[in-house]
């Protein structure tokens, strides 16, 4: 069994990236500053409307995962592509910056590689319409035995629950790690998704080791203001993170409640700045930090990726980690 540090599971998502205003995205029907899911006719034509595309492998906890691997840590990622242009990139870029993807691109079928096209606006929000494709399949049998059943820490994207099969290969994954004696939680991934699976994620938040969430994610999960929601949450689930746009990190885990303050940075681009706080914070737990070291991990890496276009790191976050005293 080859063992890794952290892995992670979630949709394999080629990103496709344009600049666009908010004329553009209201002539053409995109919700700002979140992720829509659009069938395949609304993903070419929408595909085909951005202007100077740029592409990087995606999907959120797949950032997360990269952004622990050039961290140090030996991290998988359990995912589904096409053996198509975009999936064979992305499975190559993948293990090029040192993450083994874990399984083959997928021959046959009539679903290609998942993509997401995201519009950035001038004040950094991105508006993501992703086409699911083939990620819309993954399922248990996708899932490893070996790879999951070896990792020390295992991350789950929430998105995963909008499928059947995604939702058996995620409940798969985290009950083999647990038995391996690795931990395992889950990132709530947005609002709509946590309205969608309220009464699964409350049972996962009882069930896991740490939840990580924004505050419009912990309210809408428990229906309270955020005071409240992290009361709660609190007395349900072993580490508990609530971030907010700008503003200070909450940690909780039992008694102990660490406020960790947020530098502020006017942003470039907001894409993954969710996905590399939780690459900093899980690198921290991995690596035995304080609760508040690992919070302040989490925040320095979030701070490196908005301060630039894309969802992945472009300098070396250990240094960043070392000049902030963190290592």
């Amino acid at each position: 069994m080859k063992t890794y540090q952290v892995v992670g599971i979630g949709n394999a998502i080629v990103d496709v990236f344009s600049t666009a205003d908010d004329t553009f995205l209201d002539l053409m029907g995109i919700g700002k500053g979140i992720m829509q899911l659009v069938e395949r006719e609304r993903g070419e034509m929408l595909y085909a409307a951005m202007k100077d595309r740029r592409q990087a492998p995606g999907g959120s906890v797949a950032n997360t995962i990269a952004g622990i691997g050039a961290l140090g840590l030996s991290t998988a990622f359990i995912g589904r592509v096409h053996d198509d242009a975009l999936g064979r990139f992305y499975a190559q870029t993948m293990a090029a910056e040192g993450t083994d993807f874990v399984n083959a691109p997928v021959p046959g079928g009539e679903l290609p590689t998942s993509r997401s096209m995201i519009f950035v606006s001038p004040d950094g929000e991105r508006s993501m319409n992703t086409y699911l494709g083939i990620s819309s399949e993954l399922g248990p049998d996708d899932v490893s035995e070996s790879v999951a059943g070896g990792a020390g820490i295992l991350f789950l994207e929430g998105y995963l629950y909008d499928k059947d099969k995604g939702k058996q290969a995620f409940e798969r994954a985290a009950r083999l790690t647990r038995a391996g004696g690795g931990k395992a939680g889950i990132a709530l991934s947005d609002p709509f998704c946590v309205d969608r699976h309220r009464d699964s994620f409350r049972r996962l938040v009882k069930e896991l080791d740490y939840v990580i969430g924004n505050e419009h994610e912990w309210t809408s999960l428990y229906q309270c203001d955020l005071s409240a929601a992290l009361e709660q949450a609190a007395a349900d689930a072993g580490t508990v993170v609530c971030t907010r746009s700008g503003h200070d990190v909450v940690l909780v885990r039992g008694d102990e409640q660490v406020v960790v303050p947020v530098r502020r940075v006017v942003p470039v681009d907001a894409t993954g700045a969710g996905d590399q706080f939780a690459a900093g914070f899980i690198y921290g737990l991995a690596t035995g930090a304080p609760l508040e070291v690992a919070g302040r991990m989490g925040c320095v890496a979030a701070a490196e990726v908005i301060g630039h276009f894309g969802a992945r790191p472009e300098v070396e976050v250990m240094a960043l980690f070392r000049k902030a005293g963190l290592v």
